[in-house]
């Protein structure tokens, strides 16, 4: 008497079994209400499920599909983008920091104000923001020019305003404000009829770095001059358009004894109150 079927044994680990067991919920492959996966592969050697490749879109499909996620995103339907991002994140032609995106954004859609504040950016629309603080403070600014900005960890609404009060920055640079998207808890944002302008407020600054630094030194975006090394110490000279004194001494800040800068005197005269406070720190 021949026997009705045959056991196999699966050497998976505990992560891939999971994965089996959700793709048998997925098709309907139970026993009861659980997962069965010893009906998932007798469906797949019944060409009842057809297993298909997973590396064989071309970067252009990726880039459409990614265009279309973002387009979702500024018309406010993220059903429709969180969808597309799933679709996405099952692929294995994803470059990790690509991927790492898709899985930062399901981990954590975007609010309705975020959504529409990134339209408005795309659509160089300028706008009104009113917002509440973690502090329960109330903050308003007539956004006239604005990106979004990683700085050193967190994602920064990088903004030119009309509002320039209580900003401590140097007077040149005094209607640029760095927003912290994490400590908005909730925004209006409204369109204004005003005119975009093209970039923040930027003020040139001339320093040089030294030695050591001065070797490993590598140009940033908003460099305008990188010199050769040259003299003795080895000196390289950079000019650079800042949009904050506060993030650009803060950048410096771990290399004071290789850096110098250079002019403006404003940018200059806060590099000495800061060493001037530190020698006091230390009774020097």
């Amino acid at each position: 008497m021949s026997r009705k079927g045959q056991s196999i044994t699966l050497s998976v680990s505990e992560a891939e079994k999971a994965e089996l067991e959700q793709l048998a919920l997925e098709h309907g492959m139970t026993w009861g209400e659980r997962p069965n996966i010893s009906k998932l592969l007798k469906a797949i050697a019944r060409h009842k499920l057809l297993i298909t490749p997973n590396n064989n879109w071309s970067a252009e499909r990726i880039k459409a599909l990614d265009t279309a996620r973002l387009a979702l995103i500024d018309a406010g339907k993220m059903e429709e983008a969180v969808a597309i991002g799933e679709l996405l994140r099952d692929r294995s032609e994803l470059t990790i920091p690509f991927r790492t995106e898709i899985e930062r954004f399901l981990n954590n859609p975007q609010p309705a104000w975020r959504q529409k504040i990134d339209n408005l950016i795309h659509r160089q629309q300028p706008f009104q923001l009113s917002y509440r603080d973690a502090a329960e403070r109330q903050w308003n600014y007539t956004v006239l020019h604005a990106q979004i900005m990683p700085i050193e960890k967190r994602e920064y609404l990088v903004c030119r305003c009309s509002e320039s009060e209580g900003n401590r920055d140097v007077e040149e640079l005094r209607h640029n404000w760095s927003l912290r998207l994490d400590r908005i808890q909730d925004a209006a944002v409204i369109s204004i009829d005003k005119v975009w302008i093209p970039d923040l407020e930027r003020l040139a600054v001339e320093f040089q770095v030294y030695r050591g630094l001065a070797f490993s030194y590598q140009r940033k975006l908003d460099d305008t001059f990188v010199s050769e090394i040259e003299g003795q110490p080895s000196t390289r000279k950079v000019v650079r358009n800042i949009f904050s004194s506060f993030w650009f001494l803060r950048e410096i800040a771990p290399y004071w004894e290789d850096c110098q800068i250079i002019s403006p005197e404003n940018i200059r005269q806060r590099v000495r109150e800061k060493l001037l406070l530190t020698c006091q720190n230390y009774d020097l």
